[in-house]
């Protein structure tokens, strides 16, 4: 499964301006909840519980909050960068300014790792991660999101 099986986009919300990890999650929620017809509060339910089991924060300013949903037609994305870095209880105390919000069906299967992987590679990679802070143009941000061969003939250069 690739970024572009799950993230369109019209998913993109670069330069989002939030002052915490709450309202972050409310905003991305209610974003989700109007696109998938769903219940805005019950979306931000279960990643509120999802936060309590464990933190999504990856690391390196960037975080992927991701929750299963009963009857969700598919794994569905939305991505936001961040105007200002906020708290968001990292494991390495790091403030995010990257977030990747990942909802799956419920039962998942195989296809919730492998986008829950595929996203963590993309956020962990630097270099990515330091080109879509600064992108504020929807088109080219998606472009540097879902183009994987500029970042793989990086990668093999190094």
């Amino acid at each position: 499964m690739r970024i572009p099986d799950f993230l369109s986009e019209d998913c993109l919300l670069p330069g989002l301006n939030v002052s915490d990890k709450a309202r972050a999650l409310r905003v991305l929620s209610a974003r989700a909840a109007d696109a998938l017809s769903l219940d805005a509060a019950a979306v931000h339910q279960v990643l509120n519980a999802q936060e309590e089991i464990g933190g999504t924060s990856v690391g390196g300013g960037a975080a992927i909050p991701h929750a299963r949903i009963a009857g969700l037609p598919r794994i569905y994305a939305l991505f936001a960068t961040l105007d200002h870095p906020i708290e968001f209880d990292a494991f390495d105390g790091e403030p995010v300014d990257l977030i990747f919000l990942l909802l799956s069906p419920l039962p998942s299967g195989q296809g919730y790792l492998t986008a829950l992987a595929a996203v963590a590679r993309l956020l962990g990679n630097p270099l990515i991660a330091d080109r879509l802070r600064l992108e504020r143009d929807r088109s080219r941000l998606y472009r540097l999101l879902v183009d994987r061969e500029p970042w793989t003939m990086s990668a093999r250069r190094a």
